[in-house]
């Protein structure tokens, strides 16, 4: 079972999916009362036919281990995970060139949340992450997405190499961004069928992945510092795709 909290997460499960979730859980404050927010997530779920109960003064921050839950939570099912072919053919069936973003050892559950956020915000058709050496889909990265997460297709592969290797075969371009790129991105055309590939703050994209990856491009830094944080390139690679396509 998976939690979710926060008002714009709890909300964009409702719109998305509110057979999906068990309950919605409002806390109410030291006054007894409920907050606006709460108010309205919870004549929403009624009107969905989601059952809403009181959550103790306190619940909610005991389970979110401090997170801004804003008096709102919600108990749902798992997330059903995408097969990477499925964003793949989901980008044909619209007639568009494919769009992706995979990361390779992004273990912040911020920067995840952060990314899944703007991947859907920029019109990607989907995340792919590794089943192991990733952040999971926690309450904490869904609070970082937003809302993004009810609507954005992840997909989990087992390595990450073979499925880069799967998207050169059905004719995706893939990119890896790193510092030390011999390329800006801008100077790829990334009006075809693309992935960008973003690696962990620490590490970068692995040597083993960035090998099998199409090109290596860097963002150009005016600045003294070294690199960005993960997310914050991510949402600048992610808008250079979609400046190019206009």
């Amino acid at each position: 079972m998976r939690f979710l909290y926060g008002t714009n997460p709890v909300i964009e499960a409702l719109r998305a999916h509110p057979g999906d979730i068990k309950r919605v859980l409002i806390e109410r404050g030291r006054d007894g009362r409920r907050s606006a927010g709460g108010d309205k997530i919870a004549e929403a779920a009624k009107l969905l036919g989601v059952r809403v109960e009181d959550a103790p003064f306190g619940d909610l921050t005991r389970r979110t281990q401090g997170g801004v839950h804003q008096g709102v939570g919600a108990e749902l099912n798992d997330l059903a995970y995408a097969e990477l072919p499925d964003l793949i053919d989901a980008a044909k069936n619209a007639g568009r060139p494919a769009f992706l973003l995979l990361l390779d050892g992004v273990t912040d559950p911020q920067n995840l949340g952060a990314l899944v956020r703007s991947a859907y915000a920029l019109g990607a058709d989907g995340v792919v992450l590794p089943k192991d050496r990733s952040a999971g889909m926690t309450p904490a990265a869904s609070k970082a997405a937003a809302g993004a997460l009810e609507h954005c297709p992840i997909a989990r592969v087992t390595n990450l190499s073979r499925a880069v290797d799967e998207l050169k075969e059905a004719g995706v371009w893939t990119v890896a961004l790193a510092a030390e790129g011999d390329r800006e991105l801008s100077e790829i055309d990334l009006t075809s069928p693309i992935a960008l590939v973003m690696g962990s703050e620490g590490s970068g994209v692995r040597k083993l992945v960035r090998e099998h990856c199409d090109h290596v491009a860097r963002i150009p830094m005016a600045g003294n510092l070294g690199s960005l944080n993960v997310s914050a390139a991510g949402a600048i690679a992610l808008y250079e795709v979609v400046r190019q396509r206009g």
